[in-house]
């Protein structure tokens, strides 16, 4: 399943030092947790939206109710927490794992069905929202070679991009013969 976690940022001071522990010490201990499979970090260059977004693939909606991730800092933003806006978290429903989206691409979200998407030449893949929010109740979402992003500019409303801020990171059980699919 694939689980994301947007929110923006209300404190310009704290931002860099936010960003540094959420992609440096939370992604991390996140992906230790059982049930976690990949992680990575993104920021929108997109208006409408929150600035960051977080993708996960995971086993299950039973992983975020465990106690191995509360102890590890699920949900735990410590002192950050009064400066996080715009916070929305969703559990879709299963579409293999999340694509890995390199320094070289960007992905791109959309609520408003798949074919933006497809007239952008993108192959878009189909989530549904089976927990938490439920909001948007469906997603497509693509890799875009960053070389075709101006082409973006004109899209329908609802069309978001996400440039990487880390790598995927990947939990100990996933091989890459199963990150390829």
């Amino acid at each position: 399943m694939i689980y994301t976690v947007e929110c923006s940022f209300a404190d310009p001071n704290s931002e860099a030092e936010w960003n540094d522990f959420y992609s440096r010490e939370k992604l991390p201990a996140l992906i230790s947790v059982t049930g976690f499979q990949t992680s990575q970090r993104f920021k929108s260059l997109s208006d409408g939206c929150p600035v960051y977004l977080a993708v996960h693939t995971i086993d299950g909606l039973d992983v975020l109710t465990g106690e191995e991730y509360r102890q590890k800092g699920g949900g735990n933003f410590a002192r950050w927490q009064q400066h996080i806006t715009d916070w929305h978290r969703n559990l879709y429903s299963d579409i293999g794992l999340a694509p890995a989206v390199n320094a070289d691409e960007l992905l791109v979200l959309c609520a408003g069905g798949p074919e933006p998407l497809m007239q952008m030449g993108l192959t878009p893949l189909a989530m549904r929202a089976v927990a938490l929010e439920k909001f948007p109740d469906r997603r497509w979402l693509a890799r875009l070679p960053r070389r075709n992003a101006q082409f973006v500019e004109s899209m329908s409303e609802g069309v978001h991009l996400y440039a990487p801020m880390t790598e995927q990171l990947t939990g100990p059980r996933t091989t890459s013969t199963e990150q390829e699919t």
